[in-house]
């Protein structure tokens, strides 16, 4: 039977590189102006593309919103899925999970802005989605907190707020964090971590 030529693959990449550079470019234009102060004129200039053609890709301005707040929120849980060892101790586990998140907030910084800080902007139905994700990453680190509480391991009286003061301190390093000062990415992570044992009053043992 004859089902026709398939497809030429230079032709199926080219739509996809197009919304890449739309979404980077949003990327950028929403960090510096806001979602509010950003055009789509603005995102098809730092894309080097026409007006049209973010309509071409994308059924609107909001609609590129939600594709970066989505990807970002699935990159913070991926990053926490690495980064955790359910077989560790709830210290151990504790501070991989901060080190990575923070991390990734001091690394992705720009998308950072977006994904924490422009989250009014949504649709009602994907602020649902993208809330039910930051739901989830709530849950995983608060289940660890919970963890080193029942071990007698954490003296925290709180760790539900405990652990919305741990992700908060991650998330707002997006806001301020820039390259090429006294913190690498991966220090910053390190910083955090120590920060976040601290809080839940926990150090490694020592020796024996």
């Amino acid at each position: 039977m004859n089902v026709g030529p398939s497809a030429d693959p230079v032709q199926q990449a080219r739509p996809m590189a197009a919304r890449a550079r739309l979404l980077r470019a949003a990327v950028e234009a929403f960090a510096a102006k806001g979602f509010n102060g950003t055009t789509t004129r603005d995102i098809a200039n730092g894309a080097q593309m026409s007006s049209a053609a973010v309509y071409v890709h994308f059924r609107s301005k909001e609609e590129l919103l939600f594709e970066i707040s989505d990807a970002g929120h699935r990159a913070i849980l991926a990053a926490i899925d690495e980064a955790d060892d359910p077989s560790a101790s709830p210290g151990d586990r504790l501070r991989a999970i901060v080190h990575a998140f923070t991390e990734h907030h001091a690394r992705e910084h720009v998308g950072g802005r977006v994904v924490n800080y422009e989250l009014n902007s949504l649709a009602p139905d994907h602020l649902d989605t993208v809330m039910a994700m930051r739901r989830e990453i709530t849950r995983r680190v608060r289940a660890v907190v919970d963890a080193g509480i029942d071990d007698g391991d954490f003296a925290v009286a709180d760790s539900l707020a405990t652990t919305n003061a741990m992700l908060s301190m991650g998330i707002d390093v997006a806001r301020w964090y820039r390259e090429g000062g006294s913190l690498s990415p991966e220090e910053m992570g390190a910083f955090y971590a120590e920060l976040a044992a601290r809080m839940v009053g926990w150090r490694p043992p020592g020796p024996g």
